[in-house]
């Protein structure tokens, strides 16, 4: 795992009228602090990446369909440089992941069906001066290829 990067297992309460999970809660160890809540979408097969984040840590959970989630580090200090995690998010196996700030992120649609993200991140964002600086998803120097 990358230095730094948590992983929080999800539960799903059902019940005869449907179901209940909880994502993030404040008192979670996970959480440090709140600047907003958004869904975002990933069709099958398309990628979204890359992006890092020099202010603001992410908190992915995948609500419908299905993900890979692929982090990069690339902190040249850091014990996990160059170190690649994948997670495969959905609600058959529901986790959060915890992307702190400066690590590249991107995910890919890989069910039949268009993918529903939530996202936590400790910021809001800001339109004036977005927090996100953005790699191409093929052309760049990250060792990871989208096609698989």
């Amino acid at each position: 795992m990358i230095d730094g990067v948590k992983v929080k297992k999800l539960k799903i309460i059902p019940d005869d009228r449907g179901m209940l999970m909880e994502i993030l809660r404040c008192d979670d160890e996970i959480f440090k602090s709140f600047g907003q809540v958004y869904m975002t979408t990933a069709k099958p097969g398309v990628v979204k990446a890359w992006h890092y984040h020099k202010i603001q840590d992410d908190n992915f959970a995948c609500v419908h369909g299905k993900i890979r989630l692929v982090l990069y580090d690339a902190r040249i200090r850091s014990a996990t440089y160059k170190e690649i995690n994948e997670f495969i998010l959905s609600l058959e196996e529901p986790i959060l992941v915890h992307i702190p700030k400066l690590f590249y992120h991107g995910f890919k649609g890989i069910s039949d069906c268009e993918a529903i993200v939530i996202n936590t991140p400790t910021k809001p964002y800001s339109h004036k001066d977005p927090d996100e600086f953005r790699l191409d998803p093929h052309d760049n120097a990250i060792p990871y290829d989208w096609r698989k």
